[in-house]
């Protein structure tokens, strides 16, 4: 009997039949095809095939622009790194190329780069359609805006040109040795980004509002908004040009601890009003503006652990530092590390000295121990959205949290560090496709939000990666080869979700004949 039938003939297509050499069958090595299907159906919802089709045509030499900037993308949400990386690895194993219907050319590293340097002109255009898009997706309000800034470092040492945007600055990231740019970035509660801008590092946060104000209005014009920021972004002379508005530019803004003080007599004689379990507010009109205290049962329980344990820790250090013998000088510096170490701790403790024979003593400030416990919980907003609802403005503040799961986001999933461009103009590019990239992951995140609740865009996109395409290469008698691509079948748990994702897997690829048995590359 024997181990392989015999040759047998396979139809192709109503106009091509070959004999198949059954005992030569290859099987190749398996691409990653599920993750970048899902990314490029993302892709195609928000109708960026067409935007970037219309803007970047072919070149001369049949460049498809377009679909190295999908690659990039798609690249960038679903396993981020550099554009070298893309090149050398990422995109041979993944299925991108079968995706996209093209071969390694599209990862050519220069083209790449070439790529980046195209798409700055397209920024505004880009955000004008994707507000069209999520309005149509998901019914999108931008009503309400959420503004905030950040900043990501560079592994490079200045001198840089002239003008050039990485300067030193407060870093967010706690790396005060590396130049920096600050990201300002408005988005809508729902986490869709409206606006970005790629500031110099060593930008003020409380320079940068004005000029957000203006291109909102030219971008998306007047409209009575709600602007939601967090102390230190506005200035007393922004905040006045807003309640100056017409319309009216609505804001609602956390304050100092200071303006607490200036306000406390008064808002003790106010009554709480329930807006939540747990949650408290006390209201107090002062002229055009009104002031909203917010007393949180559970930030007085977190704030009031972390005070304690902190407070504990300093003053069994002190004790430590009592019992040894230093000299003056190295108290100090030990000292010093401590204030470093616990520094909310250390304002409620007071220090004396030694000097001459009186001994080195600590004691506990009570006074500022009853102020601290008194304002545990509580913090002061400030908003001209006199008559509403107080319920409403604490919801509309605690939502700020959106920007920071944004820049969350960005820095961790998307992996927006580390950038290794040198020059400024491709730094910025590199952030551009980071914040088309967000805009697939924030797409994907509201998508499951209604149906598909707790699962995160991440754990989604490793389900997707168990997605293989294989290629079985099949010899023909006459000496060509069949190339029949498959992907792999989804699990049961996948299969559910792709129902309940409402995504049906397209057809597997036709099979195709090569040319006096010659593969193409991009077949490879």
């Amino acid at each position: 009997m024997a181990l392989f039938p015999e040759d047998r003939p396979v139809e192709i297509d109503d106009e091509h039949v070959v004999k198949i050499r059954l005992r030569d069958v290859e099987l190749r090595r398996p691409r990653q095809w599920g993750a970048c299907w899902l990314a490029c159906k993302l892709y195609e919802q928000l109708g960026l095939d067409e935007f970037f089709g219309d803007r970047l045509p072919p070149s001369r030499k049949g460049t498809r622009w377009d679909l190295i900037v999908k690659a990039l993308c798609c690249y960038r949400l679903i396993e981020p790194g550099s554009e070298w990386k893309l090149h050398r690895s990422w995109y041979e194993k993944s299925a991108m190329g079968d995706l996209l219907g093209a071969g390694f050319e599209l990862a050519e590293i220069h083209k790449l780069y070439q790529c980046l340097d195209r798409l700055m002109g397209y920024k505004r255009a880009l955000f004008d359609h994707l507000t069209k898009q999520w309005k149509d997706l998901f019914n999108t309000k931008f009503d309400v805006l959420l503004y905030d800034l950040t900043s990501t470092y560079f592994e490079s040492d200045p001198p840089f040109p002239e003008g050039d945007k990485r300067k030193y600055g407060y870093s967010r990231d706690k790396r005060f040795d590396c130049v920096q740019v600050v990201i300002a970035l408005i988005v809508t509660p729902e986490g869709f980004p409206l606006a970005y801008e790629v500031l110099a590092g060593n930008t003020a946060d409380n320079t940068t509002l004005s000029g957000f104000l203006k291109r909102i209005q030219t971008q998306y014009g007047k409209a009575e908004r709600i602007w939601v920021m967090d102390r230190g972004i506005p200035t007393e002379a922004v905040l006045e040009q807003m309640r100056q508005s017409d319309p009216p530019v609505f804001y609602l803004v956390g304050t100092p601890k200071g303006r607490l003080t200036r306000y406390e007599k008064s808002l003790i004689e106010q009554p709480w009003h329930r807006v939540r379990e747990g949650v408290e507010v006390k209201l107090l009109t002062q002229e055009s503006e009104v002031y909203v205290l917010t007393q949180s049962r559970n930030r007085v329980h977190k704030e009031c652990s972390m005070r304690r344990r902190q407070l504990k820790r300093l003053w069994e250090r002190l004790h430590g530092l009592a019992r040894m013998e230093l000299t003056r000088d190295e108290l100090l510096l030990k000292l010093g590390a401590a204030r470093q170490q616990f520094p909310s701790a250390w304002r409620l403790v007071q220090i004396t000295l030694p000097y001459g024979e009186e001994p080195f003593q600590f004691s506990l400030r009570k006074d500022k121990l009853r102020e601290v416990r008194r304002r545990e919980g509580r913090y002061l907003l400030r908003s001209n959205l006199v008559g509403h609802d107080p319920s409403e403005m604490w919801t509309f503040y605690t939502q700020l949290v959106q920007v920071e799961e944004a820049f969350k986001t960005l820095k961790g999933d998307l992996a927006i560090r580390p950038i290794h461009h040198q020059k400024e103009k491709r730094i910025e590019a590199h952030i551009f496709v980071a914040f088309l990239a967000y805009a697939l992951h924030v797409t994907l995140h509201q998508r499951l939000r209604h149906l598909a609740p707790g699962l995160t865009p991440r754990a989604v996109l490793e389900k997707f990666g168990s997605l293989q395409m294989i290629d079985l290469h099949l010899p023909t008698t006459d000496g060509r080869k069949v190339i029949m691509s498959r992907y792999t079948q989804p699990e049961p748990e996948l299969q559910m979700l792709l129902k309940q994702l409402r995504l049906p897997l397209p057809n597997q690829p036709r099979p195709r004949v090569t040319a006096g048995g010659q593969v193409p590359e991009c077949l490879v």
